[in-house]
């Protein structure tokens, strides 16, 4: 089984919340699990599974305690060619720059080489009041892949 690493960026707990429900799937399937709240790049195995959930603020950006580590990731990090990801962005589609703070996180990574194992998750906040429902089918329907 594999080693998660689950990098979170929220500002009101919704991103914790989808992040604590997708730990407790993974650990059921064997996986071994570490969350991280204000993450470091140091602090990261670039051999572990990194699994990003974070919250859009604002006009379309990352939540404060995501924003070292983006970047870190924009201005010291080399290609990470070896790193395999995937992503739920936070977000609501009233709102002008829909889940914005995952997209640029996916652009970044993207940008770094890190290999994507599935399309990112958008979650809409106007169709769901529960994130972790639609997180967790979507976690259920590619989880082989780690």
């Amino acid at each position: 089984m594999a080693t998660v690493d689950i990098i979170i960026g929220t500002v009101y707990g919704s991103a914790v919340l989808v992040a604590e429900t997708l730990e407790e799937e993974l650990i059921k399937a064997g996986h071994s699990v570490s969350l991280h709240e204000d993450a470091e790049l140091a602090g990261l195995d670039r051999s572990h599974f990194w699994l990003f959930v974070t919250s859009t603020t604002g006009q379309g950006e990352l939540p404060p305690d995501l924003v070292p580590f983006y970047q870190e990731l924009r201005e010291t990090c080399p290609p990470i060619p070896d790193v395999r990801y995937a992503l739920v962005a936070l977000g609501d589609s009233s709102y002008e720059h829909f889940c914005g703070a995952g997209e640029l996180l996916n652009e970044q990574l993207q940008e770094l080489q890190a290999q994507a194992v599935t399309e990112h998750l958008k979650v809409d906040a106007s169709e769901t009041l529960e994130p972790e429902v639609p997180a967790l089918q979507w976690l259920k329907s590619w989880m082989e892949k780690i």
